[in-house]
């Protein structure tokens, strides 16, 4: 072995042992800081409160955040991408404006309401439409074997099913022939299956609803996602409907249009506007709204999310148009309700995890304050390690040591407490609330960086103490 090779295995020994010096200095350090801490576990507590409390409302604010951004992007999910919805409204007018204006008699205008004409024209019309599917809605009971509870009948297509993602759990959904000739069968809901056939397979069993046996086809699969404040917008509680296509619904149950048809015959006619109904020839005119609508809603899907704003206006244009100008119908889109509701959720979660933010700003504050006074309270402990060789760096590596050991504590208590709080949220309040591996992340980063920041001030000052001075302290 030459001297150059020697020199260098001596220069790696010498900084390898450098560095183990090095380790057992500041690991020397921090053993002195976690004795103070352990000395005084009442301070050491007090002084973590902060950061504990900080941290724990920092993490229970994400976890609603993330719950609440699940429940919105699964609610996206069930009222349909790119849907379109047009309800249809039945409110009377103003009666003075109705009949005289400026001493002239003034007619109603005639609105035959929503009909299935009108979803035709739609679907032939305009081409952005890639699915559609009417809605008539009916509120009876359903009863099998005995057992009789309420319950909304839906006459829908079959494309009802794909514009609101609705799976299958079990059979088929309704077919050509089903829907051309209004064949009396059905989809039910999960809530359906449950009170009615819990230890029998539901398919081809028949239930009534109103005066009417239907055949059940297909079960749908349990949604456990609430819409609640959305129903008028198009958005149903699907788990406790009974599914029936439109032309059954219209043929054996109820077709408003044709009521109003034989209305219009009878007793010289009837004039609809603005959703009453109104005889003349003799007869007395009824102010009370009533539904002339054949359909309750029309729902439909565009080809690309682009396409929403012009398609809904073409529809507004094009409704009013077949409507005689009569604003009988709204249209709706949904998800832009529900984006609007997200960032509402957004803006509302930010705040309170800004006020949640301040906790551990306080808790910093409150960690500096009591290593200043720390520091003035071992003043001739810090002159002692100095005057036995201590080097300013193991001041600062000490009391810097005590604080971020405080704050991490303080950290690993708060995310437990966090989990815990978000849990009986979860429990009792009935909000949904998600504890992200990334929030814990977050809260806890935060927490070691407040012990550095506001621990490294004091850390200094102790360290810039006079040996012989602190000696000599009282």
């Amino acid at each position: 072995m030459n001297a150059s090779e020697r020199i260098s295995r001596l220069n790696k020994f010498s900084k390898h042992l450098n560095l183990v010096q090095l380790y057992r200095r500041y690991a020397h350090d921090i053993n002195i800081a976690l004795e103070a801490i352990l000395a005084n576990k009442l301070k050491s507590m007090l002084t973590a409160l902060g950061i504990i409390f900080g941290v724990a409302a920092v993490i229970s604010m994400l976890a609603i955040g993330n719950g609440a951004q699940k429940e919105i992007l699964e609610q996206m999910k069930m009222v349909g991408v790119n849907n379109i919805i047009i309800n249809s409204i039945f409110e009377a007018p103003d009666s003075e404006s109705s009949e005289e204006t400026n001493g002239n008699s003034q007619k109603q205008k005639f609105s035959p309401g929503l009909t299935l004409a009108d979803l035709e024209a739609i679907k032939g019309i305009i081409p952005s439409v890639k699915r559609i599917s009417p809605e008539i809605s009916l509120n009876s009971f359903v009863q099998y074997n005995g057992i009789r509870v309420p319950a909304k009948i839906m006459g829908v297509s079959n494309d009802y099913f794909s514009l609101f993602n609705l799976p299958l759990e079990d059979g088929v959904f309704f077919d050509n022939y089903h829907e051309e000739h209004g064949i009396p069968v059905c989809v039910i809901g999960a809530n359906i299956k449950t009170k009615f056939f819990s230890t029998v397979n539901p398919i081809g069993q028949y239930i009534k609803f109103g005066n009417v046996w239907l055949r059940v086809i297909g079960v749908l699969s349990k949604s456990e996602i609430t819409l609640t404040g959305f129903e008028n917008s198009g958005v149903n509680v699907y788990n406790d409907n009974v599914y029936v296509p439109a032309k059954s619904m219209l043929l054996r149950y109820q077709n408003r249009a044709l009521v109003n048809s034989k209305k219009f015959s009878e007793g010289g006619g009837v004039m609809r506007g603005f959703g009453f109904v109104m005889s003349f020839g003799g007869s007395t005119s009824s102010q009370a709204p009533k539904n002339y609508h054949q359909l309750d809603r029309i729902i439909i899907q565009v080809n690309q999310t682009e396409d929403i704003s012009s398609t809904s206006e073409v529809l507004s244009r094009m409704m009013l148009r077949r409507h005689s100008e009569v604003k009988d119908f709204e249209i709706t889109v949904p998800e832009l309700l529900l984006k609007q509701q997200q960032r509402t959720k957004d803006i509302f979660n930010i705040v309170l995890g800004a006020i949640a933010s301040i906790s551990l700003i306080v808790g910093g504050i409150g960690i500096m304050n009591i290593m200043f006074a720390s520091v003035m309270e071992r003043i001739k402990e810090i002159g002692t390690r100095l005057a036995i060789g201590a080097k300013k760096a193991d001041i600062i590596a000490q009391f810097l040591a005590e604080a971020v050991l405080i704050s991490v504590s303080g950290g690993i208590i708060g995310v437990i407490l966090g989990m815990i709080l978000s849990k009986l949220i979860n429990h009792f309040a009935g909000i949904l609330t998600i504890v992200s591996p990334l929030s814990v992340i977050i809260a806890f980063g935060v927490s070691a960086a407040v012990g550095v920041i506001f621990g490294l001030s004091p850390a200094k000052r102790a360290a810039e103490k006079d040996p012989i001075e602190s000696l000599r302290y009282e």
